[in-house]
Parts: structure tokens; C-alpha cells; sequence
């Protein structure tokens, strides 16, 4: 039921938003993930979920993470192969291992490589 400010000309509504999650990690940084062996550089961030319902079911139930948090997407590698994963900020920690990562799509988004991140080329920033 709306609620109305004391002499009755605003109508006032409550609603139930999530609290604000504040991202980690930022676009260039060189992460891992904490349970699977793989790596990865970070090349876009959504603040909160925002892949498929499918995707998502897709997860064990009981290792599905919370979509109330950052998601990000990373330019990732293993051993066998690159590819792009989309991994939950509470599934990331920081990849101290400073080597590089081996994806064919690190050159078309990024330039140098140091400190353990790569600088994002400058016809992608903003």
C-alpha cells in the first residue's frame, strides 16, 4: 500500500531492491578461479546477473552462486583450451602468478601486459 509524504502530494512506495555489491575486480585484471584450474583476464563486468535463466539452472543447486553480486566475463584459459567464461566475484581471487594469458582475443582488446594486468587499448575505453 503507498504511502503518502505528511500533507498528501507525493505518493511513496516501498520496494524491495538489492543491496549494492561492489565490484572487486576491475576490466584488465588477471583472475582465477577459486574451485576449477583456470585463469583469466577480465573484459567486461555486470553488477549483477544478467546471463540466461538456462545458464543458470545449468549450476548444481548446491554450488549455485547468489545473482545478487558482480558477474564478470574473462578472457579465459586451462590447459587444454581458451575460451569465454562467466564466473560469479565470489568464484574469482587474484591470480598472483604474473604471467600472461594465452587467448586469441587478448590483442584486439588489450595492450601491454604488467603488474599482473593487461591495459585496456585505447579505442575501447570510454
Amino acid at each position: 500500500m503507498p504511502r503518502h509524504d505528511p500533507i498528501g502530494t507525493l505518493p511513496f512506495v516501498d520496494i524491495d531492491a538489492p543491496a549494492i555489491a561492489h565490484a572487486r575486480f576491475s576490466i584488465g585484471d588477471v583472475v582465477r578461479h577459486r574451485v576449477f584450474d583456470f585463469r583469466g583476464v577480465i573484459f567486461d563486468v555486470d553488477p549483477v546477473f544478467a546471463n540466461t535463466d538456462e545458464w543458470y539452472e545449468a549450476i548444481p543447486e548446491s554450488v549455485r552462486p547468489r545473482k545478487d553480486q558482480p558477474f564478470y566475463h574473462l578472457l579465459a584459459e586451462n590447459m587444454e583450451s581458451s575460451y569465454v567464461a562467466y564466473v560469479s566475484q565470489q568464484n574469482l581471487v587474484v591470480d598472483d602468478s604474473d604471467e600472461p594469458i594465452d587467448h586469441p582475443a587478448i590483442p584486439g582488446l588489450f595492450g601491454d601486459f604488467a603488474d599482473g594486468r593487461y591495459a585496456l587499448r585505447r579505442e575501447h575505453r570510454h
